[in-house]
Parts: structure tokens; C-alpha cells; sequence
């Protein structure tokens, strides 16, 4: 039976890959700024960006649903987790992260999270009032998250997330859907090997519709009419992007472990990535995290098409409630370097019971 579970995970991986390949070979940087929703690539979890998100392979909980939504099916019992960020310190954008996930019988777990972006004010202008002064407007970018994922043998994990993408101003939206598909693989004599690919992102075009695409005409006759017109938006493509990582651990005794790991994200519409991290964990109780993410001219900035410099770091303190059950209260913070801005903060506290 454990044969037969590997062999049908493997089908399952080879399809959801096969589908789009073409899609994704195609991409390079010539087609950057030609997607759209590129809020599906933020990491909104103040745990998994303190390493660049690297932990494709070894991702484990709710924050799992963003690196790798197989390693959601670790979750012992119930997890609970919230996560705020600072986005591009002193640009005034906030992204607020919520998430639930419970175990369904021994080996499935379901789990849902909601990531909603805000922009905060911005000033309404027009072309009579170019410094505005009539008011403003709110953007906002909200993702819900419905993942399922399961335990296939001691070994392979797999797990599969729907995304119900909204983006909207008051007279202006977008609705979507996207799908992501992952698995992870654990090996070695205690399990310190693993290995992760995941799909992210793989969905219909989108477009924006809503009061904000018409305008009111003149339509010269006997009445000189006036009428509705509705203009049209082109659609556009969700940023899709491959993961493929890797990650060892060097365990000593009970109380320590050193991760190091990495992950080529290969992006349709941008640069692709090459993300090597590292963890530091004294008895699960204090964990300690860094990772570098390069692309192509990400060193210079004369070159650089990205906000980031590479750069990102952060730490966890966990707290047992219960060591029977395994019951831990964590809080996290990671930092990721930018230019311009001061770097992007994130904070986040949970509840595994």
C-alpha cells in the first residue's frame, strides 16, 4: 500500500508540472511587470521570511501554506497563527495574516488563511485638481487561503491550496483564483534529509471591471445624447513560479540542531532565484534563522530590479504550554534588507495545541 501511495503522489506531481511547463520555460525577465497579483509572491509569515523562505523542503504548520502546503500535514493537533508586516517600513503598507489548521483523523489536515494587504489613504487627484483636496481612496489586496494536505507514508507528504484572490479600490476590482500543489519527502536515519517541490500560483486571467472603466459621453444628433461608456481592461497572468529545495540537518544529542538549506524558484515573470538559508535551534526553545536570496544583478544597485538586497534574518522563542501533549506558544520576527525603504518587518505569534 505504501508503494502505491508513493506512485500516485509521483503522478499526481508529474501532472500538476507537466500542465503548465511550457508556461514556465517561457518565462524570463523580458516578461517582467506582465502578470499581475503580485501579492501572491509576498510572504506575509514572520517565521518562514526570517530565511528567505527557503524551507520549501522542511516547512512545517500553518506558515506552510505560502513555502510548501504539504508540510501542513506535520500539524499534530491544531494551530493557530497570526502574523502582522511591515511592508517597506515608512511606505505606510500593512499586511495583516490570519490562520487556522486542524487535524482530520490521523493523517489529513485542513487549514485556511486569509492575508489581506492595505495601502492605507491615498489622495484622489484629477486632472482639474492635480494636488487633490477631494478626498481619498483605500486599495486593498485580500488572498483566502483552503488547503488540504496529507500524510502518504512515513515519508511523502503532499498537499494541494486554493486561493481566492480579491483586489479592489472603491469603484474598481479584480476576483481570481489560483491553485498551488506541493510535496515534501523525508529520508536518512533520523530523518534529517528532505527534500520539497511545490507549483504556486496556476490559475485562469484576471481583470479589473467596476464603475471606474466607464466614463460618460456626448454623442452628437438632434438631442445630443448622452450615454454610458464601458471600457474593457486587458486580462492578465498570475505570477506562477516552481520551487525546488533542499535541506540537511546536523543534530547533536537532544538540544541542538543546525539546518542549512536551499531552493531555486524558477518565476514566469521575473528573474528566477537562488535562496540558501540556515537555522540554529537550542532545544526547540530559541531558534535563530538567516538566508540570502541572489538573482541576477541583485548586487549592484545600477542593475537590481528588485526592492531587496538579498539579505533577510530573524528568530523564534517557543514556549511548551503542555509537554504531554506538545502544546507550544511561539512568537517570531524576521527582517528582510530593501533598497530603498528601511527593510521589511514581521511579527507573528502562535498556538499549537
Amino acid at each position: 500500500m505504501k508503494k502505491f501511495y508513493k506512485y500516485l503522489v509521483t503522478i499526481i506531481l508529474i501532472g500538476l508540472l507537466v500542465i503548465p511547463i511550457n508556461h514556465l520555460l517561457a518565462g524570463n525577465k523580458d516578461r517582467s511587470g506582465q502578470a499581475g497579483a503580485y501579492e501572491l509572491l509576498i510572504n506575509p509569515w514572520a517565521r518562514s521570511a526570517g530565511w528567505g523562505g527557503v524551507n520549501v523542503s522542511n516547512a512545517r504548520g500553518l506558515e506552510s501554506i505560502f513555502s510548501n502546503v504539504a508540510g501542513i500535514a506535520f500539524t499534530k493537533k491544531s494551530e493557530l497563527v497570526f502574523s502582522n508586516t511591515q511592508w517597506l517600513q515608512n511606505s505606510d503598507i500593512n499586511i495583516n495574516s490570519f490562520g487556522f489548521a486542524q487535524r482530520l483523523g490521523e493523517t489529513g489536515v485542513l487549514a485556511v488563511a486569509i492575508m489581506s494587504l492595505n495601502m492605507g489613504d491615498i489622495e484622489i487627484t484629477k486632472v482639474g485638481l492635480p494636488d487633490g483636496g477631494i478626498g481619498t481612496y483605500n486599495p486593498n489586496f485580500m488572498n483566502i487561503n483552503i488547503a488540504y494536505s496529507k500524510a502518504f507514508s512515513n515519508s511523502i507528504y503532499a498537499g494541494i491550496n486554493l486561493k481566492i484572490i480579491s483586489e479592489s479600490i472603491s469603484d474598481i476590482s479584480a476576483q481570481g483564483v489560483a491553485i498551488d500543489a506541493g510535496i515534501q519527502y523525508l529520508t536518512g536515519e533520523r530523518e534529517n534529509i528532505k527534500f520539497g517541490i511545490t507549483l504556486k500560483n496556476v490559475g485562469p486571467t484576471l481583470n479589473f471591471n467596476g464603475d471606474g472603466m466607464s466614463f460618460r459621453a456626448i454623442i452628437p444628433g438632434d438631442d445630443y445624447n448622452k450615454f454610458t461608456v464601458e471600457q474593457r481592461s486587458a486580462d492578465f497572468e498570475l505570477p506562477t513560479q516552481l520551487n525546488i529545495g533542499a535541506a540537511y540537518d546536523f543534530l547533536w544529542a537532544d538540544s541542538h540542531r543546525f539546518t542549512v538549506a536551499g531552493n531555486f524558484a524558477s518565476n514566469a515573470f521575473s528573474k528566477d532565484q537562488f535562496i540558501f538559508g540556515c537555522e540554529y535551534a537550542l532545544k526547540e526553545y530559541l531558534l535563530l534563522r538567516a538566508g540570502y536570496t541572489y538573482e541576477e544583478g541583485i548586487t549592484e544597485k545600477k542593475n537590481r530590479t528588485t526592492w531587496f538586497t538579498g539579505p533577510s534574518a530573524g528568530f523564534s522563542i517557543q514556549i511548551p504550554l503542555n509537554k504531554e501533549k506538545g502544546s507550544v506558544f511561539s512568537v517570531d520576527y524576521s527582517f528582510r534588507a530593501t533598497d530603498p525603504y528601511t527593510g521589511i518587518h514581521s511579527i507573528g505569534a502562535s498556538i499549537s495545541l
